[in-house]
């Protein structure tokens, strides 16, 4: 595994992910009851833009730092951005980027709990050292396969939640991994949302990852959303990433509607940026 996300911290798709997510948690909020969050692939949870490796790729000033400048104002994404500004508060400049597990960690209330996963050994040795680890509301596991801990974590004993499934598509196998999670997911966990991110490099793959998951037995209701920064060219890398989510919170079918749009006019790079949203099983 040579991953390594801090190559791309803060790119078009952590603010298309995180945005949403961010979303998502308040919606959860919203409800007294607690949830729960199962998070498969934590990185090292914070990611330094002014580190060699992100700034060798530079990607976070056509993400994060784009969207805050010109989305400062919108207030849809309001929590998410005050969530990346507390962490540069000693900064005076955005330096240091939030990983999911951070950003869901600053939505838990006294009773919500976080599950955060981890395989590759240094990141998540990293991981386990950060404040998270001391956070008591978070539990670790690291390193684990994300993939094993949806079968081990889920049902959870508060009811309702999220599984975020972020993998970082370096396998060849790895959408029929996330098939194979989602299908044992839901047999455990069938009132559950789940939320998996994936990148749009080959559109075949991407249909027939859709295809597959809409194949799963008693799948209940999924939307997909997907947004492409630009014109399909492999030589400037990814240039599109979508959201799968099963059973997704009303409030983020709601807000989708609104925030793509925006993250598409934000981030665009060319003119062949351009968004889209369907329901692969409708409500």
């Amino acid at each position: 595994m040579n991953y390594r996300h801090i190559f791309h911290a803060g790119n078009f798709a952590d603010v298309f992910k995180h945005l949403l997510l961010a979303r998502a948690l308040e919606y959860f909020q919203q409800k007294s009851k607690p949830y729960f969050v199962l998070d498969t692939h934590g990185g090292i949870g914070y990611y330094d833009l002014q580190g060699d490796q992100a700034v060798r790729t530079a990607e976070a000033e056509q993400g994060i730092v784009r969207f805050a400048q010109y989305s400062s104002e919108e207030p849809l994404a309001g929590a998410y951005l005050n969530t990346v500004r507390q962490l540069n508060e000693e900064q005076g400049k955005l330096r240091y980027y939030p990983g999911s597990p951070v950003i869901t960690s600053e939505f838990l209330r006294e009773n919500d709990r976080l599950v955060v996963c981890e395989l590759h050994k240094e990141d998540a040795e990293t991981l386990k050292n950060t404040p998270l680890g001391r956070h008591k509301q978070v539990q670790i596991l690291a390193p684990m396969d994300g993939y094993q801990a949806v079968r081990a974590q889920l049902p959870p004993a508060e009811k309702r939640g999220l599984v975020l499934i972020d993998p970082p598509f370096e396998n060849t196998t790895e959408f029929d991994d996330v098939v194979s999670a989602l299908e044992q997911g839901l047999k455990r966990w069938q009132s559950g949302s789940f939320a998996v991110w994936y990148p749009i490099k080959d559109e075949l793959k991407t249909a027939a990852f859709h295809r597959d998951v809409g194949a799963l037995p008693g799948l209940p209701k999924t939307l997909i959303m997907e947004l492409n920064i630009r014109t399909n060219d492999e030589r400037k890398g990814l240039h599109g990433c979508g959201f799968l989510w099963i059973n997704p919170p009303y409030g983020v079918v709601q807000d989708s509607e609104h925030l793509l749009p925006v993250l598409c006019k934000t981030l665009a790079q060319d003119k062949g940026a351009n968004f889209h949203s369907r329901w692969l099983v409708s409500e």
